[in-house]
């Protein structure tokens, strides 16, 4: 599970849950969409949701509710229900992450991120945390036909910053974002957020760590 830093380029980062303590926005945020709209949104179901792209999404919400479900109109809501959120409680970084960052960017490794979300939230999310400067490329759901699971975020990601998924790393928090960096070919650790791993996922992780600030030990021999 270790590799030396030389054969690493590139560190791809997913944002909410991952760089970024907001994914227990989100969970709120689609619970009470869900039931503004009539539509029960459990834990289990908003957990499904983490990191899912916007055409998975609408087909996961109709599978669970049926063709006439709002898809839409749900998911303007559980976006302006999380700015709400974000807005009042405001957006922290996870515990390591600043460090972790700035010791890539020392070590001249390529710092990407991957995000099932737009592109105007993932800059205001970064600009607002005051990292955004550590990122050489930002990509989001927005550049891509599909998004998380499929490995589209990914793959555009290794072929904007010119490394082959052997050279890179992605750092993901949710078992949909998990998915979409191995389809992808990365080694991926993961640093679970709101569930820990299970028996279909643990064996696409080249690592899983508590906390951001223990991946630097995982890239050293």
């Amino acid at each position: 599970m270790h590799g030396d830093t030389n054969t690493v380029r590139a560190v791809i980062f997913d944002l909410d849950g991952t760089l970024t303590d907001t994914e227990k926005y989100f969970q709120t945020a689609w619970a009470e969409a869900g039931a503004r709209l009539g539509c029960e949104l459990n834990r289990e179901k908003t957990l499904a949701l983490r990191s899912l792209g916007m055409p998975f999404v609408d087909r996961q919400l109709k599978e669970w509710f049926g063709e006439s479900c709002r898809t839409a109109e749900m998911k303007a809501l559980s976006h302006s229900i999380f700015n709400s959120i974000a807005a009042e409680q405001g957006v922290q970084l996870k515990p390591g992450a600043e460090e972790l960052l700035q010791w890539l960017k020392a070590k001249g490794v390529v710092i990407a991120l991957a995000t099932a979300g737009t592109t105007d939230r993932a800059v205001k999310q970064l600009t607002e945390t005051g990292v955004i400067g550590c990122f050489d490329k930002i990509i989001c759901s927005n550049m891509v036909l599909m998004g998380k699971p499929a490995p589209d975020t990914y793959l555009h990601a290794l072929s904007v910053l010119g490394v082959t998924p052997g050279e890179a790393i992605a750092v993901e928090d949710s078992p949909n974002g998990v998915k979409s960096a191995y389809a992808a070919g990365c080694r991926v650790i993961m640093v679970p957020d709101q569930t820990e791993p299970d028996e279909e996922i643990k064996p696409m992780l080249y690592a899983c760590v508590n906390s951001l600030s223990d991946i630097a030990e995982t890239l050293l021999f």
